[in-house]
This record gives structure tokens, sequence and C-alpha cells, in this order.
């Protein structure tokens, strides 16, 4: 009778996918801080800085109608038009409201793209290393990630020559970018994003492009997909420069012929995105003042970092372009792998903090402020070592 309720809740194999490895130490320091230690966080990629007032502000006034309502699945028409506007106040470039679908969040965005875009099987190209949850969920879809090495030579970024020739081994359906990348804090110039582009849609590659760091770049300007091609699909998300990863709310910007398709996908598969998040997102762009005001705050701990880990013994690090990382070249002496099993980093991490009342999680930086930064130089001149619980320093 065991046997047979073990044989009917058998997982499947689709869910046999690795974990997300920032998410099991977070879960190890919550258990850590449940028994009464003392946690320092630096394991997950989201800002300090709350949510900008003017969000917080409407979704306070939302709660006080005491109805929070479905919307329609591909948003409220408000809020997209109002990330179309943003294209064209940031970019300058034409996006159409009707092209904007709003979704819970970027990873949401990940999963109606790959669905709406691939069949099963299909060979979707990355660059490594790379944000892990793209494959993951490329596998979990019934695709093959195909990673493609990058290098300290090309930037640590995605090359034509190095996409063109994996696709000569072995046709790829599509290929996702990410500039500003996370983990690496590098960035594509915008000839290069322009080259990749085009050499995808020759191959007929289909591009995603991952711009949910947009706003949070310091050695160039970031461009947008948007402005090279209206077949590529894009994702952001108001997580990282509006400081607002826990409600949970992103968009895409997806070609016409996909609207219709990634509408019915979300109907399925969410009915509609959280109304208070999408009521609270609409407000957001109001609040640039603040956002800009933390991005300051995060250039001056990167000028900080930069000047003060060679101290730490950290004096090689990749390009610090973007986002809230860097990188230090030792950090991918081992790179990541999809069979590493992320149990051995999730051990290291609770054996240091036991050790030292600070927990080791990924080696990054405090993010809060100059201060923050000041302390992580500290920290890591203490550790002398870079802990393999992680790949990145944040800030």
């Amino acid at each position: 009778m065991l046997d047979a309720a073990r044989r009917l809740v058998k997982p499947s194999a689709r869910s046999g996918v690795p974990p997300f490895m920032v998410m099991d130490v977070m879960a190890a320091a919550a258990r850590i801080e449940a028994a009464g230690g003392r946690v320092v966080h630096m394991e997950v990629g989201q800002p300090a800085a709350p949510a900008p007032q003017p969000a917080i502000a409407a979704a306070r006034a939302a709660l006080e109608t005491g109805r929070i309502d479905y919307t329609e699945a591909l948003g409220i028409p408000a809020l997209r038009a109002r990330i179309a506007r943003h294209y064209a106040e940031r970019y300058s470039v034409a996006v159409e409201p009707e092209r904007i679908v709003v979704t819970t969040g970027s990873s949401a965005g990940f999963i109606l793209a790959f669905l709406s875009l691939f069949e099963p099987g299909a060979r979707v190209a990355l660059a490594n290393p790379g944000y892990p949850p793209y494959r993951h969920i490329l596998t979990a879809l019934g695709c093959e990630p195909v990673l493609i090495d990058t290098s300290g030579a090309t930037r640590w970024a995605m090359t034509v020559e190095a996409l063109i020739a994996a696709h000569r081994k072995k046709p790829v359906q599509g290929v996702l970018v990410a500039s500003p990348a996370n983990p690496t804090g590098t960035m594509i110039r915008g000839e290069a994003l322009a080259a990749l582009v085009a050499a995808a849609e020759a191959e007929g590659i289909r591009f995603i492009s991952d711009e949910i760091y947009h706003g949070l770049d310091y050695a160039f300007a970031a461009q947008t997909a948007a402005q090279l091609s209206d077949n590529a699909v894009i994702i952001n998300s108001f997580s990282k420069y509006f400081c607002m990863t826990g409600w949970r709310i992103g968009w895409m910007v997806v070609p016409p012929d996909l609207v219709r398709p990634v509408e019915r996908l979300q109907q399925n598969l969410a009915i509609s995105v959280p109304t208070l998040s999408q009521v609270a997102a609409l407000a957001a762009f109001d609040g640039r003042d603040e956002m800009e005001a933390v991005k300051h705050g995060y250039e001056e701990n990167r000028r900080i970092l930069i000047e003060g880990l060679p101290g730490a013994g950290l004096d090689k690090f990749l390009p610090v372009d973007g986002a809230f990382y860097l990188s230090p070249n030792a950090c991918w002496r081992r790179r990541a792998s999809p069979r590493r099993p992320a149990s051995t980093s999730i051990r290291r991490a609770e054996r240091i903090s036991s050790a030292s009342a600070t927990p080791a999680r990924p080696p990054t930086c405090a993010r809060r402020s100059s201060g923050s930064a000041i302390g992580c130089v500290g920290w890591a001149k203490r550790r002398r070592r870079v802990p393999t619980t992680s790949n990145n320093h944040r800030w």
C-alpha cells in the first residue's frame, strides 16, 4: 500500500530542475535567524530601499476603496500606456501600448516568452555565466538550454561569432541576452547588441532581451532591443530600478503577432497580475527622483568597492558596468554548473555562519549605503578569501 501511494505522488521528471541556490541560501539564513543567530543579508539580488513613495501612497489609497478586483489579462490599460510612454521618454523609441504585457514579475515574463516562442525540444542559447533560472525554466518546459561560454576577451558577454558557431554546430531556435547581466554586472555596448539582434534574425533565431537592470547603468547607457527590432521579445521589471521586488510585477514588449497568444496563456496561467501591484507600479513612474537618488548611492558604493577591494586581496574583477554586482575574476575559476548541487554551498554557508555569527551567503556586499560598502570591504579583508556560496559581490 505504501509503495502504491509513493508511485501516485512520484514527482514528474520535469520538476527535477536544480534549486535556485540563492533561495536555498535565503532559507538557510532564515533558519539561522529563527534560532537566534545574526545574519548579514547579501544573498538576494534586491535593493535595500523601499518602493517609491508615490507607489506606496497609490497602493494605500487603492486598499481604502475596499475592492481589489481582477484586471484584464494583459494589464491595466493605463499602466500599459505608461510603460509605452517610458520607452519614448527614456529611449526615444515608439512602442504601441497594445504590445505591452504586464506580468507577475519578470519570472512570469520568461515563462510566457518561452511558452509562446518555443516548442518542446527547442534549443535556446544563453551566456555562461548567467542567471540560473533561465536554464531551469527552459528545462522544466521541455526545452534545451545551450550554454555559450564567455570570457574576459569578450567582456563576459555573448558575441555574434559565438552564437553563430553554436548555431552551426546544431541549430538553436532562440537566444536570450541580458544587459546589464546577472551575476556579472557586465553590459553589451549598443553596436554589439545591434549586431547580435541582426545576426539572430538573419538566421531565424528568436531574440529575447532581459532588461530588468535597465536604469542601473553606470559605464554607459543601456540600449533596449526595442530600438533595434519589432520582432524581439523584451522582458523588464519594477523589481530593480523601482525597488519593488516583493510586489512581483514586471512587463514584456512583444511583437504584434505574439500579443494574442501571450494573452491566452496569461488568461489561463494567472488570470491577471495582482491589481494592487499594478496600481502601485503605475504610480512608481512618479518616483523617479527617489529612484535616481538610490542609483547614485549604488554608484558611490561601486566607487568604494573598486577602490577598497584590492586591499582585501580582490584586485581583479569583471567590468563593473551596471546592476549592483561586482564579480572578482577568482569567482569564475570554477564555473557554475547546471549539475552542481546547491546543498554543498548551503552547508558551507551554515558552517561559516555558525562559526562567525555572520553567514557567508553569497560573498556579496551590503546594499544600503556607502557605509555598507565600507563594511563589505572590511568583511572581505577579514575573510581574505571568497567562499563558494556565490559568484558575485553585490553592493
